[in-house]
């Protein structure tokens, strides 16, 4: 499956944005969707993870409570809803897929990675 991440952009901090994946080539619905961020000099760390119903997430500390990760798998699309961001939210996020039932903070869980897109918050 190929995945395609857009939405990112400059922010000012407290602000929000929107991030979308979307899925080539395969039926989103038998995966398991995350979202991973990368900052400069940093590792790339778990975000968010939804199950392939939508009923199960999962969310790292440093999120919970601003962040909020859906899909809609008629449309193939899975979305990070970014809320009161923060100057430390900057990084590279990324979408990811894996085809299993649990949901998933590992990074190696997953074998199927969009290209990036960046969010930049400004304080």
């Amino acid at each position: 499956v190929q995945l395609q991440a857009f939405g990112g952009g400059l922010v000012q901090a407290g602000g929000s944005l929107r991030l979308s994946c979307a899925a080539f080539g395969r039926t989103l619905k038998s995966y398991v969707m995350g979202w991973f961020r990368q900052a400069p000099g940093k590792e790339r760390e778990f975000v968010a993870a939804i199950n392939r119903s939508g009923g199960v997430t999962s969310y790292a500390d440093s999120v919970k409570g601003r962040f909020t990760i859906s899909r809609d798998n008629a449309k193939n699309t899975v979305y990070l809803q970014m809320n009161s961001l923060k100057p430390e939210d900057t990084a590279v996020y990324y979408c990811a897929a894996v085809y299993s039932v649990f949901v998933s903070s590992a990074r190696n869980d997953y074998n199927y990675w969009g290209q990036g897109t960046l969010v930049t918050v400004s304080s």
